[in-house]
């Protein structure tokens, strides 16, 4: 008896051909979820610098070609054999923790987001450039109803980091945090500094930022062109928490000294070059310095909750997916204000 085959209608693809290449616009058939996987119908994709590790192939190990994205809204569209906690047409997101091994070290002891064999959609597997795309269970977050699509995106990365590494940095209400950088990352930082109930002082070269700063929430804008912003914190009594968010290491090492005792300069603009602290700038005061990373789905959601019942929102320029490569540039730029998203 002859069969049927029905053609799976193609989707579109915005893909990186090899490190280094230019984007290029492509159709494929859209794939079928695997045992424990989802189809997730992506509506919005933030374009984050992260990104710069599957365009440039300055990640070790990535397949290409590869579509990147790993801030990522959607619907799930088709459940994978075995998922049960996950409806269809339930919207979610993934963000840079695309998926975990649940057997490493970390995992069996519940340090998820430290996985040894951490999956990063756009890096691991193809994320969320693309009409359709797969991802694992352990990698979704449900979205809140009254956030938008283009809204959620970039808090599955820019928010989470910012919003974790505040919560972890052990402030209290009232104490002083500063946040470094008025951009992608420092702009939902001081939000979520204001909302969490700190003084927020924010930092950023050049005046024209200060009316900003103020209206995301910040009580005192230091302009580090025009004065050295380490003096400048301590006049206010240092600061409890340094929240660094530009991308640059000088600029890390000159502010560290404004921390006040027991402080901890808390760094989540990613750098290549060395921070230059001293031993006695560690000891004296007994201040600290730490790295911090994402999180897992859970945090995800934990920003996306506390996003909707605080207001914190960021501030999107918006290009559809055929201009893929057009919203790179923008984000490569650093002219946009302040995270770029893709629509589909």
């Amino acid at each position: 008896m002859a069969t049927t085959k029905i053609a799976i209608a193609p989707m579109k693809v915005a893909q990186v051909p090899k490190p280094g290449g230019d984007f290029q616009i492509v159709e494929r058939e859209i794939p079928e979820p695997l045992a424990g996987q989802v189809r997730i119908k992506v509506q919005a994709c933030g374009v984050c610098h992260s990104d710069q590790l599957t365009k440039e192939g300055a990640w070790p190990g990535i397949q290409y070609p590869r579509a990147p994205g790993h801030e990522i809204a959607g619907i799930i569209d088709e459940l994978g054999a075995g998922v049960t906690v996950w409806k269809k047409g339930q919207r979610v997101g993934v963000g840079w923790h695309g998926g975990h091994d649940g057997t490493c070290l970390s995992c069996r002891r519940g340090d998820f987001a430290n996985c040894q064999n951490l999956k990063v959609p756009g890096i691991s597997y193809d994320g969320g450039y693309q009409q359709y795309m797969l991802a694992p269970i352990d990698a979704l977050a449900a979205i809140p109803d009254s956030l938008s699509d283009v809204e959620a995106a970039p808090l599955l990365c820019a928010g989470i980091t910012t919003y974790n590494a505040l919560r972890h940095s052990g402030a209290m209400p009232g104490d002083l945090v500063a946040v470094q950088g008025i951009g992608g990352l420092g702009h939902l930082g001081i939000q979520f500094a204001n909302k969490f109930g700190y003084k927020v002082a924010a930092i950023g070269r050049g005046s024209e930022n200060a009316a900003l700063a103020k209206k995301l929430g910040a009580s005192v804008y230091v302009d580090s062109k025009a004065t050295n912003a380490a003096e400048a914190l301590q006049q206010l009594g240092g600061a409890q928490v340094i929240l660094s968010t530009a991308p640059s290491s000088k600029a890390m090492s000159e502010l560290f000294d404004g921390l006040g005792p027991n402080g901890k300069f808390m760094v989540i603009g990613a750098a290549f070059d060395p921070i230059e602290v001293t031993p006695i700038q560690l000891i004296s005061g007994s201040r600290s310095l730490q790295g911090w990373a994402s999180g897992t789905a859970a945090d995800s959601e934990d920003t996306l909750r506390f996003a909707e019942q605080s207001g914190v929102r960021p501030m999107i320029e918006t290009y559809p997916l055929e201009k893929a490569a057009e919203a790179y540039a923008r984000m490569i730029s650093g002219e946009a204000q302040f995270r770029v998203v893709l629509t589909m």
